[in-house]
C-alpha cells in the first residue's frame, strides 16, 4: 500500500507545479486540475511508454487520433443515450448528493478489516458486494439499513429514492440552439474506433486479430467527482480496442493474455510494486460482456482500479452496424469466413497513472546526520527533468559558460533544467523533489579537466564524468 496519505502528495504536487486546482483565481472549479511544467511532462513520458509498449513495439495496433465530438447517433448505438447512469441519492437535511453504489462501496471498505470478498459478504448477510445487482430500490434498503448517517456531516440522514442520472454532457452544434442541433461531448473514446473499424481495414494491410489505440480526452458529469485526479469530470483516456475471431474461446485466450501483458506494462514499464497491484474480477457483468476486471492499486484508502480490461463480444460492431446500415463484417482472406469480430478492450485513465505514479515512488527519508529530505524515486523513464545543470559559481563566467554549453547539448536528447540559484545543497534538494535523477555540477575541475560532478539522486553518490560521456545518462 502506498506508504503516504494523498493529502501529502497533493500538497506537494502543487507546491512543485505537477498540478494547480483550475479556475483557482476566481475560487476553482470543482475537482478540475491543470497539469503544470513538471505535471505535463510527466503525463508525456507515460503516454510515450504506453504509445511505444503497446503500439510501436507491436505489428498488430495501430494509433489513432479521433474527434471529441461524433454524429449524435453514435451514442444511441451504443447505448448511452438510454443507459449511461449512475444511481443518485440525496440527503433531504443537507441537499447533499452522493453516488449510492460509492457510498456502499466505501462503507465495505471501512467494516472489511482485512476479510476477504467472500467472507466479508458472509458476515454482512449478503449475496455479493456489487451495489449495482440490488437494483436502485435494493441500494436505498441497504443504505438506510447499513448507513443511517451522511457520509459528510456524520448526523442522521433521511435519504431520498435512487433514481438514475445520465452522465452525458450535451451540447449544441451550430449557430441553432434546439434538439436537431444536440451533440455530446464523448464519454468515452473507443466508440470511434469502432465507427472507423472498417475504414482502416480499407485503407491499411491490418488483418484480425488487430488493435486500434488512442490516447485522448473523455467528458461524464459524474455525481462526485473526488480524490485528486481519481475521479474528474474531464479526463484523458487511453484506449485499446483489440479485433479477434469470433470464436468465444479464442476471445477469451487473448483475454488472458492481454491480463497479463498489461500487468507486465505497470510493474516492468511503469514500475509499480507487484504487491501494490491486484486483479479483480466483476462481480456483475454488463450485458454485453463476456468477462471484465480491473486492476486494481493500493492507494492509501484500499485498492481501487486504474484500469479495466474487458471481453465486450461483438456487441458494439453489431450495434453500430444496425444503427448505420452499413456493413462491419471481417472477412476472413484465408477461409472466406465472414463474421462481426469480438473485442477485447484494454482501458487506462491517464490521469489516474499520474496520481498512482506520485503515490507509489514519493518518499520522506531520514538521512545519516539527521536531516530528511523529499525524494520521488521515479524511475529514469518517467522523470519530467532528466539532468539539472547546476555551475557551482555563478559568478564565475568559466564556469557559467560550461553548464551552457552542457545544457544546450543535453537539451537535444532530454529535459533538462538550468538551476544557478541558492547553496548546491539546496539545489540537489530542489531537484530530489521534481524527481530529477541526476545533478551535473560544473566547479573549478571542470575548467582543468573537462570533467563535473554527476550527483545520483537516490544514492546521493557523487562521481566524477568527463562531460562527453553524460549523454550516456540520459
Amino acid at each position: 500500500m502506498a506508504k503516504y496519505n494523498l493529502e501529502t502528495i497533493v500538497s506537494r504536487a502543487k507546491r512543485k507545479g505537477f498540478v494547480y486546482p483550475n479556475s483557482e483565481i476566481y475560487w476553482g472549479l470543482a475537482n478540475a486540475w491543470d497539469f503544470g511544467p513538471y505535471g505535463s511532462l510527466l503525463k508525456k513520458n507515460i503516454s510515450d511508454l504506453w504509445v511505444k509498449h503497446f503500439t510501436q513495439e507491436r505489428d498488430d495496433v495501430v494509433f489513432m487520433d479521433t474527434a471529441i465530438i461524433a454524429h449524435p447517433t453514435t451514442w444511441q448505438a451504443s447505448g448511452h443515450l438510454a443507459s449511461f447512469s449512475d444511481a443518485l441519492i440525496d440527503d433531504k437535511k443537507t441537499g447533499k448528493r452522493f453516488r449510492a453504489d460509492k457510498i456502499i462501496e466505501e462503507y465495505f471498505e471501512k467494516v472489511r478489516n482485512w476479510l476477504s470478498d467472500e467472507d466479508l459478504a458472509s458476515k454482512l448477510q449478503v449475496s455479493n458486494l456489487s451495489p449495482e445487482s440490488r437494483g436502485n430500490e435494493g441500494m436505498k434498503a441497504f443504505i438506510e439499513t447499513h448507513i443511517p448517517n451522511n457520509p459528510e456531516t456524520w448526523n442522521p440522514a433521511e435519504w431520498t429514492e435512487c433514481r438514475n442520472f445520465n452522465l452525458m454532457l450535451g451540447t449544441n452544434l451550430g449557430p441553432v440552439a434546439d434538439e436537431s442541433s444536440k451533440v455530446y461531448l464523448r464519454p468515452e473514446t473507443c466508440q470511434s474506433l469502432f465507427t472507423d473499424f472498417k475504414a482502416v481495414l480499407d485503407s491499411t494491410r491490418n488483418r484480425i486479430p488487430f488493435g486500434l489505440a488512442q490516447i485522448g480526452k473523455a467528458f461524464r458529469n459524474e455525481i462526485t467527482p473526488g480524490q485528486f485526479l481519481y475521479r474528474t469530470r474531464e479526463f484523458e483516456q487511453m484506449e485499446i480496442e483489440y479485433l479477434v475471431p469470433a470464436d468465444p474461446d479464442k476471445a477469451m485466450a487473448i483475454y488472458n493474455q492481454w491480463k497479463e501483458d498489461c500487468m507486465y506494462y505497470w510493474t516492468k514499464i511503469i514500475g509499480i510494486n507487484p504487491e501494490n497491484l491486484r486483479f479483480k474480477d466483476h462481480d456483475k457483468l454488463a450485458h454485453y460482456a463476456a468477462a471484465a476486471v480491473d486492476v486494481e492499486y493500493a492507494y492509501p484508502r484500499g485498492f481501487g482500479e486504474i484500469q479495466g480490461i474487458h471481453n465486450r463480444t461483438n456487441f458494439d460492431l453489431t450495434q453500430h452496424q444496425e444503427h448505420s446500415s452499413k456493413d462491419m463484417q471481417y472477412t476472413d482472406p484465408f477461409t472466406g469466413e465472414r463474421y462481426i469480430p469480438r473485442c477485447i478492450e484494454a482501458s487506462f485513465g491517464l490521469g489516474r497513472q499520474v496520481m498512482v505514479t506520485m503515490l507509489e515512488f514519493y518518499d520522506e527519508e531520514q538521512l545519516e546526520d539527521w536531516t530528511s529530505r523529499v525524494v520521488i524515486h521515479f524511475p529514469k523513464q518517467l522523470a519530467p527533468i532528466k539532468f539539472a545543470i547546476l555551475p557551482l559559481i555563478k559568478k564565475d563566467s568559466d564556469q557559467v559558460q560550461i553548464a551552457e554549453d552542457i545544457f544546450k547539448k543535453l537539451s537535444k536528447i532530454c529535459k533538462c533544467e538550468y538551476d544557478d540559484s541558492g547553496a548546491i545543497g539546496k539545489r540537489y534538494r530542489r531537484q530530489d523533489e521534481i524527481w530529477t535523477p541526476y545533478c551535473i555540477t560544473i566547479d573549478q575541475q571542470s575548467k582543468e579537466d573537462g570533467t563535473v560532478t554527476l550527483r545520483d539522486r537516490d544514492t546521493m553518490e557523487q562521481i566524477r564524468v568527463k562531460i562527453e560521456d553524460l549523454p550516456n545518462y540520459c
